[in-house]
């Protein structure tokens, strides 16, 4: 009971760093990345459907993103698309390409774009905290239906707090290192 205790809560921790990472690819550092794009979804003949499952999107250079629809007909829609998406990006429209210029990042925004990686970060810890609890919680159950004894509800507990702890760590690395690349110019 204690090892499925402890394998389930680190597997749930696992995937909040899984999404914490995916949050962090989407915070736009000074380079072109098609991961900016990865929020954008459109209407496909009736399913919501991501944009790069419609188009192949690419990287002209280390300031410009390129997507080339598979369908002509959608190039107005991606735009539309990226404009709403409120990610300050502005699509320019050559013939069948979307080029999507993206301009260099100011001080004052990669200063705000290092408190947004920050409170990401604090985010993914709560959510590795409430796993915790909740598997302490469970331990407290199991311990109190005389299912394991006293030692084991110890042991347990530690063993989860260590887990946690390991996995805090990983989130503040990857945290640092973001918040390191955002400063740099």
């Amino acid at each position: 009971m204690l090892e499925e205790v402890n394998q389930e809560a680190k597997e749930r921790m696992e995937k909040s760093i899984t999404a914490f990472r995916a949050n962090l690819t989407k915070v736009r550092t000074g380079r072109a990345s098609p991961d900016i794009l990865d929020s954008i979804h459109l209407d496909y003949y009736g399913n919501d459907t991501p944009l790069k499952q419609l188009s192949n999107i690419s990287v002209e250079d280390s300031q410009t993103l390129a997507i080339s629809p598979w369908e002509e007909k959608f190039i107005p829609e991606i735009e539309q698309a990226i404009m709403k998406a409120n990610i300050g990006l502005n699509p320019v429209t050559t013939g069948n390409v979307i080029r999507i210029p993206l301009p260099p990042l100011t001080e004052e925004r990669r200063i705000e774009l290092t408190k947004q990686v920050k409170t990401e970060g604090e985010q993914a810890k709560i959510s590795i905290r409430n796993i915790r609890r909740d598997s302490i919680q469970d331990l407290k159950d199991f311990f109190n239906d005389k299912m394991i004894s006293e030692d084991d509800y110890h042991k347990g507990q530690t063993t989860i707090q260590n887990i946690t702890d390991s996995m805090i760590e990983n989130i503040d690395s990857l945290s640092e290192s973001k918040q390191k690349e955002l400063m740099t110019i």
